[in-house]
């Protein structure tokens, strides 16, 4: 079996090798050929596993993105995607030889951190990637979407400040493309959404082109800080594909307006972060239901040292980790030393305070999964009785991390 890096003549074998692997057919692409989740790909990033024969049985790809860091230090990241084996080449290793090579090419290019969507729960953990952030589903019905009176005097606002305005998808894209790139830059877990994406409309909603209703909001002095792309559907639910906003006040009008929208029995958030106050400010603290709480990004170490000095850091401290990577067969130790903010990382061969593999680091790298977790779970072991409560001091952001790019 070859693995081979594609060019942009191997789109259609590409595609249709990754649709066989999931059983599906492909969509049909809008006029010009954009409007499809693939019209964003890099083909001089991509992989093909091919037979002696030529048939071509396996596919993984790679996006160029920026991924916001704890500090909002921006870095430089691949997302893997669009990795599959055709059924009748399973279980024949053609998966993990596609993951080794490309773990190999990524750090030839001299990058830190990869990152994925994990369709099964199941089967990056070999590979070493880990959960690293989160997100939940949020349903309200519109009769008991009140707002509590804030009781704080610097809360937000019972009234709403600034304006909202209601477009069409298609008549927005430049503004939506503004926003989110101004909000991605100050989230955690965040990614960018390179250009490309909004001009071929792949992904999902609002990015594609599906028709959508956008609600934009303006803070007092107009300048535009938000917005919920949003559709009614069937049983008089109003669905909101995405609520970005650059601060809370933002978020609480655009929430309070799709909540107050006429002829609607609920409204669902389909992305909210773990820990939102959304729920707490609501009147009937009940009328929020919780559901499809899941994982979003994964995070894989390419270079442990150059990805740990890279994140900002909020507590001083020191740290000696024993890192097992068993998919590549590496073993080191390190001491990580934090003061001010910034972070030195070296191989030492001194006494451990804590053990894990690749897949540990890379969950609680941005913040979003205590290191005291994972040592309760069996995965991480602790080797005195400090170190988890150092650990999840040392590793905590500035704010949960959440990502809800699509790839």
């Amino acid at each position: 079996m070859e693995i081979r890096s594609t060019t942009e003549q191997d789109l259609d074998v590409f595609v249709d090798t990754l649709h066989t692997a999931f059983g599906r057919l492909p969509e049909t692409p809008a006029e010009g050929g954009g409007g499809v989740w693939w019209a964003a790909l890099e083909m001089d990033r991509n992989l093909l596993a091919v037979t002696p024969d030529g048939r071509p049985v396996g596919t993984a790809g790679a996006y160029s993105f920026e991924l916001t860091l704890p500090g909002e230090t921006l870095l430089p990241v691949s997302g893997v995607t669009a990795v599959g084996v055709v059924p009748s080449h399973r279980r024949q290793g053609v998966l993990s030889a596609m993951m080794r090579h490309q773990l190999t090419e990524l750090r030839a290019r001299g990058e830190y951190l990869s990152v994925l969507l994990a369709s099964e729960a199941l089967i990056y953990r070999r590979f070493g990637y880990g959960p690293a952030t989160y997100t939940q589903r949020l349903t309200v019905p519109r009769a008991r979407g009140t707002f509590a009176v804030p009781r704080a005097r610097r809360a937000v606002a019972a009234s709403p400040t600034g304006t909202i305005e209601v477009l069409r998808r298609a008549d927005c894209v430049d503004l939506l493309e503004e926003i989110y790139d101004r909000y991605r830059r100050t989230r955690p877990g965040a990614l960018s959404r390179p250009h490309r994406w909004w001009a071929s409309g792949a992904g999902q909603p609002p990015i594609a082109p599906a028709p959508r209703y956008v609600a934009v909001h303006r803070d007092a002095a107009g300048v535009p800080d938000g917005y919920a792309s949003y559709l009614i559907g069937e049983a008089q639910t109003l669905t909101v594909d995405e609520t970005i906003a650059t601060d809370d006040t933002a978020f609480t009008a655009l929430a309070r307006f799709v909540l107050d929208h006429d002829l609607v029995d609920k409204v669902v958030f389909k992305h909210v972060p773990p820990g939102h106050p959304l729920r707490w400010q609501l009147a009937d603290f009940r009328a929020g239901e919780v559901a499809g709480d899941t994982d979003w990004l994964w995070v894989r170490l390419l270079d442990i040292p150059r990805a740990l000095t890279a994140r900002g850091w909020f507590r001083d401290g020191e740290l000696v980790l024993d890192v097992a990577d068993p998919f590549l067969d590496e073993h080191h130790r390190y001491a990580l030393t934090v003061h001010n903010g910034k972070a030195k990382c070296v191989p030492t061969d001194r006494q451990p305070d804590l053990s894990l593999d690749a897949t540990d680091l890379g969950s609680i790298y941005l913040g979003g999964t205590t290191p005291s977790t994972l040592i309760r779970a069996g995965h991480i072991e602790a080797h005195h009785p400090d170190a988890a409560a150092a650990a999840d001091d040392l590793f905590r952001a500035e704010r949960a991390p959440h990502c809800l790019h699509w790839f």
